[in-house]
């Protein structure tokens, strides 16, 4: 039997990179998947992509820094698969690389609005059907820098460390539900965010890599994996924890 079999999953920021390879990887496992993301070509792109490959999936719109689109999305999602078993809270944005003294509040703000309140309101949003389905897995994306520092981009580590804590709260708020609730920590992942980062230097990837100990950067594949298993009835003992996905990154 396939590991997600029956399981209507909405997974955010779908479109690209780690949440491109959670649905592809969640269908191909017998889940019907809700594809949402602000990007729409790439988003019907991917739906069409697993439909024709023979799995079930669903392109919406979503911002989740707007809890009216959230509220929405949620409902339609349901309306249209007729439940929901779980949500990979995976959309986030990695925001202005400045010393904290020299950060707007905007740009402050632009980051906490995706990475924490788009967390917060996707999992409100999500709890009532999970309730109502008698259990359900919520997977929030963190980091390695929800963990640890490394003298950069102050407000992605911020929100990053909240989802960290916002998830064990949530575990035990909801394990009553049966709702179980983990964050999952990728080191450097070669996604198209991670290249944007690296453009200005040639030598970018060769540092990346060096700073992994198993020798380089994860693949996106790498995290999804790590999703589907918490997604799966195989983590049904799961909630409240870490999974740290690093090539040892945070060993050290």
């Amino acid at each position: 039997m396939k590991r997600t079999a029956n399981k209507v999953v909405i997974v955010t920021g779908g479109a690209l990179g780690i949440g491109r390879e959670t649905c592809l990887l969640l269908a191909k496992e017998g889940a019907k998947v809700a594809i949402t993301d602000v990007l729409d070509k790439e988003g019907k792109a991917l739906a069409e992509e697993i439909n024709k490959a023979g799995g079930i999936a669903k392109f919406w719109h979503l911002d989740v820094s707007k809890e009216s689109e959230v509220k929405q999305v949620y409902a339609a999602v349901v309306e249209e698969f007729g439940k929901l078993d779980a949500t990979v809270n995976n959309a986030g944005i990695a925001g202005a690389d400045k010393p904290t003294h020299e950060l707007t509040e905007e740009e402050w703000d632009a980051v906490m609005n995706v990475n924490v309140k788009g967390v917060f309101f996707c999992t409100k949003h999500a709890i009532p059907y999970l309730k109502k389905a008698g259990a359900g897995s919520i997977v929030n994306l963190s980091s390695i820098y929800g963990i640890v520092g490394a003298g950069d981009i102050p407000p992605y580590h911020a929100s990053k460390g909240a989802v960290r804590l916002m998830s064990k709260n949530d575990a035990l708020i909801y394990a009553k539900d049966k709702i179980r609730v983990n964050s999952v920590h990728p080191g450097f992942i070669w996604t198209p965010l991670v290249e944007e980062l690296g453009k200005k230097d040639p030598q970018f990837r060769t540092k990346l890599d060096s700073l992994h100990p198993l020798g380089h950067v994860g693949e996106s594949i790498d995290i999804a994996y790590g999703i589907l298993y918490l997604v799966s009835d195989e983590s049904k003992f799961v909630t409240g924890s870490e999974l740290v996905i690093d090539g040892g990154y945070t060993s050290k």
